[in-house]
């Protein structure tokens, strides 16, 4: 493990390093032993509308009961996940274990229910975000609030702190397998094995665009209808394949950018890194699959408060430890304990 620019003593280093389960080091086998073979923690939600100010909506699921003083986690799940995910609940039920309350936020439209208008999440969507963090530091004054983000909801996060400096309104953040760039990543999703979870992101999210396509339809008057018509029709839009077909077509339009190139360039965190003004955690490995090893950041690209903890092994969202009969999972091991650790400083 290489650690780079760690900004306390105290708490940059964990307890206990990671070392990937016995036998399971492989990094698609940590990729995809959560969503295969985990069995997800049973965890009980309570959820939360928040409204947007375009008059959509996003779905909060907390866990745990919150209290003025007590510190509030926000979660925030990748590409076609939810907070039903099981890295998200695993982390709520770590947090729990040790009295924290979190609230795992559904992007638009992943909470089960479509949103409102044409518009979709993607992967700059820190205006969203933004909102998120505004109402709940509106709603919990007094409690110290912090926001750890996966994959997409990790460069969304990274891309909220550098764009929102001193006024983030958190304590501090963790951000977990993050695509610093969208193109590149875009590129790594279509090389090799990887291409099996293109063809699954791929699958998913044209679900996500036709539920909304014939959710729209029932209503013609739908203001959002003649944006997607635009999409072209269901046929046109299943022969797409790669990601930058997808979000040429579909995300840059539906979500005010200009074409891909300009949506990957304007919502890739790695140009917003060394704006950062919040204590923040990445944590990274340089086996993932979706991300090229040069994809992640020099040391001189991130600000002082930002610590890199970067591993040769773990996969994307994996870092799955112990053994096959007895698994661990670093991620919820050392999330809370760094958060702990950086409670503990500024109280």
């Amino acid at each position: 493990m290489r650690t780079t620019v760690p900004f306390s003593a105290s708490h940059a280093l964990p307890l206990k390093p990671f070392t990937p389960a016995l036998g399971l080091g492989n990094p698609h086998i940590q990729t995809l032993w959560g969503p295969l073979w985990r069995t997800k923690p049973a965890i009980e939600h309570r959820r939360e509308r928040l409204w947007l100010k375009d008059g959509d909506f996003l779905d909060l699921d907390w866990h745990g009961t919150p209290s003025a003083h007590a510190p509030v986690v926000l979660v925030l799940h990748g590409l076609t996940g939810s907070s039903n995910s099981h890295y998200v609940l695993g982390l709520q039920n770590a947090l729990a274990a040790v009295g924290w309350t979190s609230a795992a936020l559904n992007w638009r439209g992943c909470s089960g229910e479509p949103n409102l208008l044409a518009r979709s999440y993607h992967s700059g969507a820190s205006e969203d975000l933004a909102e998120a963090v505004a109402q709940l530091r509106a709603s919990h004054p007094l409690a110290p609030l912090y926001a750890v983000g996966y994959s997409l909801g990790g460069n969304v996060l990274l891309k909220y702190l550098g764009e929102s400096g001193s006024n983030s309104s958190l304590q501090g953040a963790v951000a977990v397998s993050v695509p610093f760039r969208l193109d590149q990543c875009a590129d790594r999703i279509g090389l090799g094995f990887s291409r099996v979870y293109q063809a699954h992101f791929m699958r998913e999210m044209l679900a996500y665009v036709k539920n909304k396509k014939r959710r729209f339809q029932l209503d013609a008057q739908h203001e959002g209808l003649a944006s997607l018509a635009r999409l072209g029709t269901v046929e046109a839009l299943s022969k797409m394949r790669t990601f930058w077909e997808f979000d040429d077509r579909v995300t840059a339009p539906l979500n005010g950018y200009l074409n891909v190139d300009d949506y990957y360039r304007r919502a890739s965190s790695r140009y917003f890194l060394g704006a950062i003004d919040t204590p923040t955690l990445i944590i990274q490995s340089t086996d993932d699959p979706f991300v090229f090893s040069h994809s992640i950041p020099e040391a001189s690209e991130l600000s002082t408060c930002t610590q890199l903890e970067l591993h040769a092994k773990g996969g994307h969202v994996g870092f799955l430890e112990g053994s096959p009969g007895k698994p661990g999972y670093y991620l919820e091991r050392r999330i809370p304990q760094w958060l702990a650790a950086l409670r503990h400083e500024s109280a």
